[in-house]
């Protein structure tokens, strides 16, 4: 057991962070040396680290967030069976047996305490039997009697053989009992390092007296002008060894609780599901079965379809969210080895993107495609709906490239916003391209609005005629001559498909620009 004290400010966290190869190397010197050898190059992946907030997935189960943790880091001659046993081996050591298959809890659904919480997480490391065991603060958030159980159950692991580290603040004597060694660190230098019994020793020998029932953390913190606080920590395994995971295995984890999660925290995706077939009530009731006279008819189906793509597109500000809120676990399990950037990367598109648009999308064309009375046949309707799908993907893609890039919602929230705006002035509804500088007009390449309109009017529009009649008097105007007024050409298939490349293609690249920002991401402190 080997502690890490000192007040805030001190080096505690990035200490530790280099001694479990988490520290960004630029700019350190010296040498990190495990029983006097160099470390293996899957050093950070064969020990463990439990950060200070929780990092495990608040709808599954304790049991299933450890089966989650077992099926991707333990080596892959385990079996399933050996995995299961692996499993209920760690239940069993952290004491967690009552509430194994309650889930942990998020800010719906009502989960462990947070000393089960705190041993959930450093569960999710003991599964790979780890050799070292890193903890960053382990008992910010207990209360003292559940900081002390989890020290108590940190000092049993270490009994059994396996070496715990952790920076810890203001332990009371109970938990600093446990401790084997300290390390006291004041502005980035070491105070102190040693047997922990030998440590009121070393301070009377340079002139500094613990008085009597003086806390010996507190007074070496008094001594240094600083403060502590402490550290818990959980149970025991035999030190084991960490292999990589096949990428497909990894996928198919993490898809499978990418679909626990949506289905155990359901709210925000029936929302939208109620909310996308309001609206699409919403427009039917106001367009409905739109006529086809000259005076409204090309109009109000051009003002149905900009005000349908506009929705489609702001609707998708949501998906600015699908990282950030994530970004803390993603970090903490990629850097551990849990999975590669791209089994997570694909598993979110496949299991959360592409349903959570497609069946809305879906929702909402059923409902107001034929309720407004756009043209009949199949043909026509799933066009309608395959361009909108493909509209909502290249807004959400946009949303997921900037959720990877910005980690504050608000500023990222803002930025996608301010992006779509722009999009929607160069659609070609709000302003004439042509009374625009070439300087300026190739912004319109880039927009989703233009492409998804442009494919709605050539779907809807091309060959129709709108007419007037007035007793035997009948005026006509054909769709073919507004698509002319509005420079889009529609006299050959590709004149309307090019459009759904264009909007699949901008979907493509920015998700591969956002799964290399990814990639990108700093994981390390």
């Amino acid at each position: 057991m080997n502690a890490i004290l000192g007040p805030t400010g001190s080096g505690k966290s990035s200490l530790l962070d280099v001694l479990a190869g988490r520290k960004d190397p630029s700019g350190l010197k010296g040498d990190l040396l495990i029983d006097g050898g160099p470390l293996p190059d899957n050093f950070k992946c064969m020990v463990g680290y439990v950060v200070q907030d929780d990092v495990v997935m608040g709808t599954l189960t304790v049991r299933e967030n450890f089966h989650f943790s077992a099926a991707l880091r333990l080596p892959s001659e385990v079996t399933k069976a050996e995995r299961d046993a692996r499993v209920d081996q760690v239940i069993f050591e952290l004491g967690l047996g009552n509430c194994a298959d309650t889930k942990v809890g998020n800010e719906f659904i009502r989960g462990v305490s947070g000393g089960e919480r705190k041993r959930c997480n450093i569960g999710m490391e003991l599964i790979i039997q780890p050799p070292v065991l890193f903890l960053d603060e382990p008992t910010t958030g207990l209360d003292a009697s559940t900081a002390n159980a989890v020290m108590l159950l940190l000092q049993k692991l270490a009994h059994k053989g396996r070496t715990i580290i952790f920076s810890i603040h203001q332990p009371r004597y109970t938990i600093y009992r446990t401790f084997d060694s300290i390390t006291l660190l004041s502005g980035g230098e070491t105070i102190y390092f040693g047997p922990s019994s030998d440590a009121l020793e070393y301070f009377e020998t340079i002139g500094y007296s613990c008085e009597a029932h003086n806390n010996p953390p507190d007074f070496f913190l008094d001594v240094i002008n600083g403060d502590s606080t402490a550290i818990a920590a959980t149970e025991t395994h035999e030190p084991g060894k960490y292999s990589l995971i096949c990428a497909i295995k990894q996928l198919s984890q993490v898809s499978l609780r990418i679909i626990k999660n949506l289905a155990r925290s359901p709210q925000a995706s029936i929302m939208q599901f109620i909310i996308m077939g309001i609206f699409a009530v919403i427009v039917g009731a106001v367009y409905f079965q739109i006529n086809t006279s000259k005076d409204t008819g090309i109009q109000n189906r051009v003002g149905a379809f900009f005000f349908i793509v506009m929705n489609q597109v702001f609707g998708n500000l949501s998906a600015v969210e699908l990282f950030i809120k994530e970004r803390a676990i993603f970090i903490h399990e990629n850097v551990s080895g849990f999975y590669r950037v791209s089994a997570y990367f694909t598993a979110k598109i496949i299991c959360d993107v592409l349903p959570m648009r497609l069946i809305p999308v879906t929702i909402f064309c059923v409902i107001a495609y034929f309720m407004i009375g756009l043209q009949e046949g199949a043909t026509h309707f799933f066009f309608f709906l395959l361009n909108l799908f493909l509209t909502t993907l290249a807004a959400s893609s946009f949303a997921f490239f900037v959720s990877a890039s910005v980690k504050i919602f608000a500023v990222a929230n803002l930025l996608i916003a301010l992006c779509y705006v722009f999009m929607m002035l160069f659609s070609g509804l709000l302003v004439n391209f042509s009374s625009i500088g070439d300087w300026l007009s190739w912004i319109r390449y880039l927009s989703i609005f233009r492409y998804s309109l442009n494919a709605l009017y050539i779907n809807e529009l091309k060959d129709q005629i709108y007419c007037n009649r007035n007793g035997t008097v009948v005026d006509c105007i054909d769709g073919n001559s507004y698509l002319i007024t509005q420079n889009i050409p529609f006299g050959t298939p590709w004149d309307l498909w090019v459009n759904e490349l264009a909007l699949g293609i901008i979907s493509i690249g920015l998700f591969f620009i956002g799964y290399i920002q990814l990639r990108r991401l700093k994981k390390l402190r």
